[in-house]
């Protein structure tokens, strides 16, 4: 059987971190890269087998994840995020994939959650996310936020989904829509990418009803409307918030 890393970054995860690392608690070994919690994070993590590795910077989502990634010994890496389960079926088909070996990284669905409610559509589901791949085939992008696996060979697809309970509470949401929103504007001012007050409000207007409409929210009932509504506010806020930074920094 080939070795298998799980690795995953954290802050302030503890009311995620132990559910998220029993269900990977099969892994030959178990990398966390914690930048600076303050909770009991490091603890739970430490106490269900990691080995915790602890940086108080914050270089984003991309670079973070390729610290945990240096750190990985095994034959092969699978990525995970604290909010996110394995299950049963899906460790099955990870061992299976890892045993043929066909491919050089594999994509998972994952079904997110939205306070309290799975969402099949709005854009969400089947939502492939590349997580499993031979370590030295990839490397994730260097990107502030939205990273990816960046792979040297050929792709496969599971079928059992990772199960992604992301958006907990309202709070959760409005917590998540600041954070994201920064994020996204830094990484376009850094990019050189301007913007207005008027594609700040188009952009929003197109994300809420491509969401909505065109990926087919309306199906989800309150959830997709909440859903596009997030969308549109991040996408105002992250246009604004980029306005922000270049009157500030001339």
């Amino acid at each position: 059987m080939p070795s298998l890393s799980v690795i995953l970054i954290t802050k302030n995860e503890a009311a995620n971190i132990r559910d998220c690392l029993r269900s990977v608690s099969w892994a030959d070994e178990i990398i966390v890269v914690d930048s600076g919690s303050t909770d009991e994070t490091v603890g739970i993590a430490r106490e269900m087998g990691a080995q915790v590795y602890m940086y108080p910077d914050w270089p984003g989502f991309g670079p973070q994840k390729n610290r945990a990634l240096g750190y990985a010994g095994k034959d092969w890496v699978f990525s995970i995020d604290a909010d996110e389960r394995v299950t049963p079926e899906l460790r099955a088909e990870l061992e299976q994939a890892m045993n043929e070996a066909s491919a050089d990284g594999y994509y998972c669905p994952r079904l997110s959650q939205f306070c309290g409610q799975f969402v099949h559509h709005s854009g969400w589901y089947p939502d492939y996310v590349l997580r499993l791949f031979k370590r030295g085939a990839g490397r994730f992008s260097d990107s502030l936020v939205h990273e990816s696996v960046q792979l040297s060979g050929n792709t496969g697809k599971l079928k059992n989904p990772l199960l992604h309970y992301s958006y907990l509470s309202i709070n959760d949401v409005e917590r998540k829509v600041e954070h994201y929103s920064s994020a996204a504007a830094r990484q376009m001012f850094e990019a050189g990418k301007r913007a207005s007050w008027l594609r700040a409000m188009l952009s929003a207007g197109w994300a809420f009803v491509r969401t909505y409409i065109m990926r087919l929210g309306v199906l989800d009932g309150g959830a997709g409307w909440n859903i596009a509504r997030m969308n549109a506010r991040t996408t105002y806020l992250k246009y604004r918030k980029l306005e922000t930074l270049r009157a500030t920094s001339r």
